[in-house]
C-alpha cells in the first residue's frame, strides 16, 4: 500500500502477510480521497477509522495534516503494526485493541470523519449496526461524515442518513451524514425568490 498525498506522498508500506486483513486499493483509496477533498480541508480534522486492518486510510489521513486519528482493530497484530507504523512515520495516529461495536457503545467522542471497513462477510444486519450506532451515540459531529466500505453484495442506501454511495470495482463507499431541515432548505430558497 501506498499513501497517496500529504507529508508522506508516495510512501509505501509494507504490512506482514500474517495480518487478518483485506486493505482498501490504492486506486479504491485515491478515489474516495478525491470525494472527500470535495467536502473537507483535512488539516486538524478529528478521524475514526474502524476496523483498521493496517491502518491504510487512518496513515493517509494523518499525512494530510489530520490531527487524533483513533484506529480501532480487534486485532492485537494490527493494533500493534499500526503503533509500529505511526511511531516510524511520525504521524499523530492512536490505536486501541476492542472489537469496532464495544468501541461506539462506549465512546464519548465525536469525529469529523468516520470511516469503516468491515470484513465484507460481515451480516447486513452488522453493517446496518455500525451507522445506527454511530448516529444514535452522537460520534459522528453535525457537519461530519461516516463513510462505510463494503461489497455491491450489501445494500446501506435504505438507512436513515444515507447520502450517496461510489462503486469501484468490487468496491462501494456508502456515505452517511446528518439529515438537513427540508422546511429549513425550502423556507431559505423562497426568501432567495424576493
Amino acid at each position: 500500500m501506498r499513501i497517496i498525498s500529504g507529508k508522506h506522498k508516495g510512501k509505501r508500506i509494507q504490512a506482514p502477510k500474517k495480518l487478518p486483513v483485506r486493505p482498501t486499493t490504492d486506486m479504491a483509496k485515491e478515489a474516495l480521497f478525491n470525494i472527500l477533498n470535495n467536502f473537507f480541508n483535512f488539516s486538524g480534522l478529528k478521524i475514526l477509522e474502524l476496523f483498521a486492518g493496517t491502518g491504510n486510510i487512518g496513515y493517509e489521513f494523518a499525512s494530510r495534516g489530520s490531527n487524533a486519528v483513533v484506529a480501532v482493530d480487534a486485532d492485537m497484530g494490527c493494533v500493534a503494526f499500526i503503533k509500529k507504523t505511526a511511531a516510524e512515520l511520525d504521524l499523530d495516529i492512536s490505536a486501541i485493541k476492542s472489537d469496532t461495536f464495544k468501541y461506539l457503545e462506549r465512546c464519548n467522542a465525536s469525529y469529523d470523519i468516520i470511516f469503516a471497513d468491515p470484513p465484507y462477510d460481515l451480516s447486513q444486519e452488522d453493517f446496518e449496526k455500525i451507522a445506527l450506532q454511530i448516529f444514535e451515540n452522537n460520534i459522528l459531529d453535525e457537519e461530519g461524515m461516516l463513510i462505510i466500505e463494503h461489497s455491491k453484495h450489501t445494500k446501506l442506501d435504505h438507512l436513515i442518513n444515507f447520502s450517496f454511495s461510489k462503486n469501484y470495482g468490487g468496491t462501494v463507499f456508502s456515505f452517511f451524514e446528518f439529515d438537513f431541515d427540508e422546511e429549513e432548505i425550502e423556507k431559505e430558497e423562497s426568501e432567495e425568490d424576493f
